[in-house]
């Protein structure tokens, strides 16, 4: 009888949501930028000119949240659930590192023939994700740029996940020329990772230009009639920075880099109004997680891979013409995992389902300005590689530190001595979600072989000559060697910290 009252509510949503327009969504995301490295934010105004024009239009939410990391930012947004409830808050990647196996219990695995490897992970095929959500609610789909949930077996890839077009890759991160993932931990040499609609694609030009491409290639050939739902994730500005086309005469790399990327949107949001298409479409942007260092993060504490403010507090802009007025903000505690059943809803889609959400229907909050209905963020659970982290009101658990983020939103004093039943309480609440992690198993698939030509098993096995002569040309540039305890990525987190001496790879 319950579920039977579920699915009459739903239905009556889902009709109601019909009736009003249904916008085309597209979703841009960027890697590892701080919050104030934009315009916005006080940041140099020179290198986001677009992206703070799109601000200026939208609407900007000041207290949004995303993950630590990238693959787990990336989960919740396509689950509208924590990234622990599906071991999501671990990178694929990171079952190939014995330094985060290490903290799991287990052990680096070895194919038969003894050769280090890596143990398959990837979103659960259990979990619906948004575009599959989508999907049945009417919207044509499309990834463009990096996944993050899983390079390997076919159903972890974005077509089995509800993407009717893959333009992109799987990884991490690549050379953003090469197109090559530098490391395939735990070999150390590097990994083609360039396909459209999953197989393996030869192109020129630099990665962020050739991601601005495809959108704009696919904007032009919409159907016209049928909503959309464009997910568009660069890799900018995550490392490796090595070579970039353009703006090294007079900024850094970094810099660079990120007006590139600004160029990029520009273009994106420009072909939206030469087809005719900005008016209907709420456009969202924002960030995967903080920067790697805490001054881009200013003024939060913190940066990428920590729980404090500075890792986790993105900037999020959302413009839909006509729906949302210019220059206005939202000021409610919203996790990226609200996204979820916010567009779903938004779309006329159904939220019947057989996993239970954490995201929030934000609607309300965002187009008519209500309060939020969220009083609790959970960010990390015992489990993580990072400490266990929970926020309810202005309370913020940090590991065993508590802060009052109304009056020290920089995180500078642990007041858990003042407020031992406050810690008492929310250690309680965190313990009580831990006990819903599910089991994580054996990973009994091995990465096979350990070092392969181009991600996607069965894209590997039958791997052109190009690909490997591409591959052969950029592991001889590599380094070969590496010294005894050190690796090309940076080791796990100790007590929630974690310096990042490089750029992020």
């Amino acid at each position: 009888m319950n579920r039977l009252f579920h699915l009459v509510l739903s239905c009556l949503s889902c009709a109601a949501s019909a009736a009003a327009p249904r916008p085309n969504i597209v979703f841009i995301l960027s890697d590892d930028l701080g919050w104030a490295d934009f315009g916005f934010n006080g940041g140099t105004a020179g290198l986001t000119p677009n992206i703070d024009r799109l601000a200026a239009q939208g609407t900007r939410l000041t207290r949004f949240y995303a993950t630590p990391v990238c693959a787990t930012t990336r989960a919740a947004l396509l689950t509208g659930r924590y990234p622990f409830r599906q071991w999501m808050d671990w990178r694929s990647e990171d079952f190939g590192k014995p330094d985060y196996l290490e903290l799991l219990g287990m052990k680096l695995a070895r194919l038969p023939d003894g050769t280090p490897t890596r143990r398959v992970m990837g979103l659960d095929p259990k979990e619906r994700t948004l575009a599959e959500a989508l999907k049945q609610a009417g919207y044509s789909t499309a990834i463009m740029g990096k996944w993050h949930l899983g390079e390997w077996l076919p159903e972890h890839l974005p077509m089995s996940r509800g993407f009717d077009h893959q333009y992109g890759f799987y990884g991490w991160g690549i050379d953003y020329n090469n197109y090559c993932i530098p490391h395939n931990a735990p070999a150390v040499f590097a990994v083609y990772d360039w396909h459209r609609n999953q197989q393996p694609l030869f192109e020129q030009g630099y990665s962020t230009d050739l991601i601005a491409n495809e959108a704009v290639r696919l904007l032009a050939v919409q159907p016209k009639g049928k909503p959309f739902f464009h997910y568009i994730a660069f890799n900018a500005i995550h490392g490796p920075l090595e070579e970039i086309p353009r703006h090294r005469a007079t900024l850094d790399k970094r810099s660079a880099a990120l007006k590139c990327l600004d160029e990029a949107v520009g273009r994106i949001l420009g072909s939206l109004e030469q087809q005719g298409l900005a008016d209907n479409t709420l456009v969202i942007f924002s960030n995967d997680n903080g920067g790697l260092t805490p001054e881009v993060n200013r003024p939060w504490r913190g940066n990428k891979n920590t729980t404090w403010e500075g890792g986790i507090r993105v900037p999020c802009i959302l413009r839909w013409p006509g729906k949302l007025e210019a220059g206005t903000t939202r000021d409610a505690l919203i996790s990226v995992a609200d996204f979820y059943p916010t567009l779903v809803t938004l779309a006329g889609g159904s939220l019947e389902q057989e996993l239970p959400l954490d995201g929030m229907d934000m609607n309300a909050v965002i187009f008519q300005n209500q309060a939020g209905p969220r009083t609790e963020l959970v960010i990390e659970v015992a489990g993580s590689v990072r400490l266990p982290t929970l926020r309810q009101g202005d309370f913020k658990l940090v590991g065993k530190e508590l802060y009052n983020l109304a009056a020290d939103p920089g995180e500078t004093t642990d007041i858990a001595e003042r407020h031992p039943q406050v810690v008492a309480k929310m250690e309680a609440r965190l313990k009580q979600l831990a006990a819903g992690r599910p089991p994580l198993g054996d990973l009994p698939v091995l990465m096979d072989p350990a070092l392969p030509w181009v991600y996607g098993r069965d894209e590997n096995a039958s791997a052109a000559g190009w690909i490997k002569d591409h591959v052969k040309a950029v592991r001889a540039t590599q380094p070969q060697t590496w010294e005894p305890g050190t690796t090309p990525w940076p080791q796990a987190p100790k007590d929630g910290k974690i310096i990042y001496t490089g750029d992020g790879r």
